[in-house]
């Protein structure tokens, strides 16, 4: 009888418990969509959390000088000791005055091509970038500006860089709560079908009860067949979201701003996308293992 039973459970009821072949329900589809939203949420979060990491340590760690004197002696004067005074200081990294031409050109867009024929004041202008472990030479910097240059202006890149970063900040949560929203999605969907499986083959069940099988024994099977659906559906859909990926990663890239060339995917990120399908068939596994069991417990 047990011989009979074993062979009863991992032979013909066991094909024929759930459907057999992946087209075959719509469950492994509704998993593929699933799992196709929540692998373009992740790289979206993981996408902004590297771009926002990525800016504090170019940007935030730079300041901008501007002064602005109608004298132009004076002012290319108080330029070179403020240039001379931050090279001179410990944990600056970078000290570059941008040329009168570069302003021009930046200039150019409001005050017409005829700038350099004209007597009007350029202000001069000096980009100065901190190492990673500046200690307290933004302070420095600040009090050696002020001490030469009592009227000159200090932009710190931080303040308006604010804003963007809490930006990014809400919408990496964003993200994180829609994987998660996902991730229960496709748990009830798979709560669902097992619960329709059941339904379906009762008799079934009841035969293999009759034989001595256990709800461990029938929870098995069902495990299996959605644990099948789960990864099939789960690779179709990180393929998909991989395919759109890499199209909106090319189309960034050809973009070629600054800003948005920052976000991008590493190697790492990649792989721990890859891992959503393998933890998307563990959920599934788990939940239909659960709610198989609890159902027959029920029906005892």
């Amino acid at each position: 009888m047990a011989r009979e039973r074993d062979q009863w459970v991992g032979g013909r009821a066991a094909r024929r418990l759930l459907p057999e072949g992946w087209p075959s329900g719509p469950m492994p589809w509704v998993i593929a969509i699933m799992m196709f939203l929540m692998v373009l949420a992740a790289a979206a979060g993981l996408a902004l959390g590297l771009a926002a990491s990525s800016l504090d340590r170019s940007l935030t760690a730079q300041v901008t000088i501007q002064i602005v004197d109608a004298n132009q002696a004076r002012r290319d004067a108080a330029a070179a000791r403020i240039i001379a005074g931050a090279k001179a200081l410990p944990g600056v990294a970078r000290v570059e005055r941008v040329s009168d031409a570069a302003m021009g050109e930046l200039l150019r867009p409001w005050l017409g091509g005829g700038l350099a024929d004209t007597d009007l004041p350029v202000p001069a202008m000096i980009d100065i970038a901190f190492a990673p472990e500046p200690g307290n030479a933004p302070t420095a910097v600040r009090w050696m500006t002020k001490k030469i240059s009592p009227a000159a202006r200090i932009d710190d890149h931080a303040q308006w860089l604010r804003p963007l970063a809490g930006l990014m900040g809400s919408l990496r949560w964003l993200a994180g709560v829609l994987v998660l929203m996902m991730a229960a999605a496709a748990a009830f969907t798979v709560v669902l079908a097992a619960r329709a499986a059941l339904n379906t083959h009762r008799a079934t069940i009841e035969v293999l009860h009759l034989l001595g099988s256990t709800d461990g024994q029938i929870a098995s099977l069902f495990q299996r067949r959605i644990a099948l659906d789960a990864l099939t559906g789960g690779m179709v859909g990180l393929l998909l979201a991989s395919l759109v990926i890499v199209t909106v990663g090319e189309r960034i890239v050809a973009v070629g701003s600054d800003l948005l060339g920052t976000i991008g995917l590493p190697i790492a990120a990649w792989g721990l996308l890859a891992l959503l399908p393998i933890a998307g068939t563990i959920l599934a596994m788990i939940a239909a293992r659960l709610t198989i069991l609890a159902s027959l417990r029920r029906r005892l």
